[in-house]
């Protein structure tokens, strides 16, 4: 039996983690570093019992496994008793699909099939404590009543395919699956589902479902939460708005874990906005939040409230001086007034206008094609700021939201804003900054938001790759009759040597107007 102990084998799993770009696997470390995060005395206590809602690898349960045959040997030093008590009544997963069952099965028991002769444990039936049940949508208005998939052919309803039903979530009292009380819940969850509605912009949408297996979870009232996420709820988004509200709001989270860059927690996988993972306690409240900000090598840890800004996440523990001495100043007034919400004057991406102006198509129109000509009469918003000058900029961050940049090599956060004319709008593949009566606060307006100074603050909120009116919260308004330098802001807002040097440094430079720099 030791021989098949010791056949636990961290590196298969990281191989599989590296291969999903869907539901991402967790790698061994990041589960144990989640795991670190739990009283360990928990793994000493034959009472302690662990769910992971969301199993795929196996790698939580599996791990779990691992300390818990060390924590219980003095309890129970028998090791085939102590497996079976494991096993049989401390560890419990809902499988993803029926093929993740399978491997969460192979990773924990060593075998596929628990009441098989290869199993570490031996049970009666096939799925041991690792279940999975292929279970149905329930459609109501072309909608899932309970995850909010999209009721189209050939997605969701095709029974011959897997149709991410998740058994979790599918059901009004998740008491009801297992019929017990779990101390800890742990994994980390499908990120999201996609809608499948609409043309343009609203077809590339996708459904969150991972903030519905954490509300899921809170509803069985475990004594320990940790889930990996994605950080894009710092923002909001896409039904993200009240768990956003709830997650910085929640006294009981004592730990924040949060990776600007995915790729520093899931090796080469991409997910916009960066991952986090958290800790909620259930029996204590805490004053302040442990949060550990990750950007490379770089691990920073301080103490803070989750909603020290109201609704906005800030994520970047650096930043914090900064922030406050910014914001706190009496003369500061956000610029989230002056930006316009997007699709400012009505035309999509798809719009290129005529090729040729005439009499009729008169206004210019730039899209990510180049420009074209269209009516007055077609402009749908914004008709009485058309004749003044306009600063616009890419609504994409730059670089595939700079994921993957090296922070040694600074970042841009926005693409080299440009000057409109009268009589020039712009499509969705835009977003309008601001809007003046004169060419001389408008270039002094545009190389304000060059300054490494604007697109820092500007970036302290960012968790997606589109950049809002939202994002310019923290950015102050000033006096754009005059020209605004670096060194002049600097010392306008009271930052140190140090700080200057950080922003300076963290910020790379913009190109000239007109630069292909998106």
């Amino acid at each position: 039996m030791s021989n098949l102990v010791s056949s636990y084998n961290p590196d298969v799993l990281s191989c599989i983690a590296n291969l999903s770009n869907d539901e991402v696997f967790t790698p061994p470390e990041v589960a144990n570093a989640m795991l670190d995060m739990l009283p360990q005395e928990l793994f000493s206590d034959p009472n302690t019992t662990f769910l992971d809602p969301a199993t795929k690898s196996g790698v939580f349960l599996r791990e779990i496994a691992k300390r818990l045959l060390v924590g219980l040997e003095p309890t129970l030093p028998d090791l085939q008793e102590r497996l079976d008590h494991i096993m049989h009544k401390q560890l419990y997963g809902i499988a993803m699909t029926e093929l993740t069952s399978l491997l969460a099965r192979r990773s924990l028991y060593c075998s596929k099939y628990p009441n098989s002769v290869y199993s570490i444990s031996s049970f009666d039936d096939v799925q041991g404590n690792i279940r999975f049940k292929n279970i149905k949508h329930r459609w109501k208005d072309g909608k899932c009543v309970y995850c909010g998939a999209t009721q189209k052919e050939g997605t969701y309803d095709r029974e011959a395919l897997e149709v991410h039903a998740y058994e979790f979530l599918h059901i009004t009292n998740p008491k009801e699956i297992l019929n017990m009380k779990f101390d800890v819940i742990i994994g980390n969850p499908p990120y999201q589902l996609e809608t499948g509605g609409g043309s343009g912009e609203a077809a590339t949408q996708a459904q969150p479902i991972y903030n519905k297996f954490v509300e899921q979870a809170i509803k069985l009232n475990p004594r320990y939460l940790c889930m990996i996420i994605p950080a894009r709820w710092y923002s909001g988004g896409i039904g993200l708005g009240d768990f956003r509200n709830m997650m910085l709001n929640d006294a009981h989270i004592s730990k924040l874990v949060d990776y600007q860059n995915s790729k520093d927690c899931f090796q080469g996988v991409d997910i916009a906005g960066g991952v986090c993972y958290f800790l909620r306690d259930r029996d204590t409240v805490y004053n302040e939040c442990s949060v550990e900000s990750v950007v490379g090598n770089q691990r920073i840890e301080i103490k803070r409230k989750l909603n020290e800004y109201g609704d906005v996440f800030i994520r970047n523990n650096s930043a914090i001086s900064i922030l406050n001495k910014v914001t706190k100043n009496e003369k500061f007034i956000s610029l989230i007034d002056t930006v316009f919400a997007l699709d400012a004057f009505g035309f999509p991406t798809s719009a290129r206008g005529q090729k040729e102006s005439d009499s009729e198509h008169s206004i210019t129109i730039y899209s990510s094609k180049g420009h074209g000509y269209v009516s007055p009469s077609e402009i749908k918003k914004n008709r009485d700021i058309v004749d003044k000058y306009k600063v616009f900029a890419t609504r994409l961050v730059p670089c595939n939201g700079e994921v993957g940049i090296d922070p040694s090599k600074g970042y841009k956060s926005i693409t080299t804003p440009r000057i409109l004319k009268p009589n020039e709008i712009i499509t969705f593949s835009y977003i309008l900054l601001g809007v003046f009566d004169t060419e001389k606060e408008a270039k002094n307006y545009r190389n304000y938001i060059c300054t490494k100074f604007a697109r820092f603050m500007l970036r302290l909120t960012y968790s997606s790759m589109n950049i809002s009116k939202n994002n310019f919260l923290f950015v102050p308004k000033l006096d754009f009759l005059r020209e605004w330098l670096d060194e002049d802001l600097f010392e306008y807002f009271g930052l140190t040597d140090d700080e200057a040097a950080y922003i300076d440094a963290l910020m790379r430079p913009v190109g000239n107007e007109g630069d292909n720099d998106g």
